[in-house]
This record gives C-alpha cells, sequence and structure tokens, in this order.
C-alpha cells in the first residue's frame, strides 16, 4: 500500500486546483516529500513542482447522551498541497 490515503475534493480544492494548479492528498502520518512527490508522479504520470505538508491534530469532541456525557477525539491525519508544473493536471473523474 502506497502512502496516499485518498485526494481532498472539496470545493476549496477545486478552486485552487483551476486557479494555482494545486491538488490535495490526505497521507499516511510517516511519510515525507519525497515518498509523495515520486507516487504522485508514478500514480498520475505528471511532473510535480513541489509538496507542501500540513499535519492537522484531531479535535476533541463531546456529546451527552442517555448514558451520560461521552467524550473523544477525532483522529490526527496529514495533508499534503501538491503544486503541478505548467500544463499539466489531474481528472480525478475519468474513470467513474
Amino acid at each position: 500500500m502506497g502512502v496516499i490515503v485518498k485526494p481532498i475534493i472539496t470545493e476549496k480544492m477545486t478552486q485552487k486546483s483551476e486557479k494555482l494548479n494545486q491538488y490535495g492528498f490526505i497521507v499516511q502520518r510517516n511519510a515525507n516529500k519525497l515518498e509523495i512527490k515520486a507516487e504522485i508522479q508514478s500514480l498520475y504520470g505528471v511532473t510535480v513542482k513541489s509538496v507542501n505538508t500540513i499535519l492537522i491534530t484531531g479535535k476533541n469532541k463531546s456529546r451527552y447522551t442517555k448514558a451520560g456525557y461521552i467524550t473523544g477525539r477525532t483522529n490526527t491525519i496529514k495533508k499534503a498541497i501538491i503544486t503541478l508544473a505548467e500544463g499539466e493536471t489531474i481528472d480525478f473523474y475519468s474513470n467513474i
């Protein structure tokens, strides 16, 4: 299994891909920028210009139920923002 978990397809990332040629991916926490770059190039056949990574800590969540007050925490994830070379794109919807 590779370092890429799934692409981020949101309204904000779609705008970034159209204007700045940047794409977002959720990656494994132990992945480094060189591994991410190599996998993107091999999977999608594009030239990666730069890779920026963000570690997002999990949020504390709580709710009140019949059983009482329940607290928990969401998972910590790592995002990678990929900038592609001029004129290259990634089409996530090609095989639907």
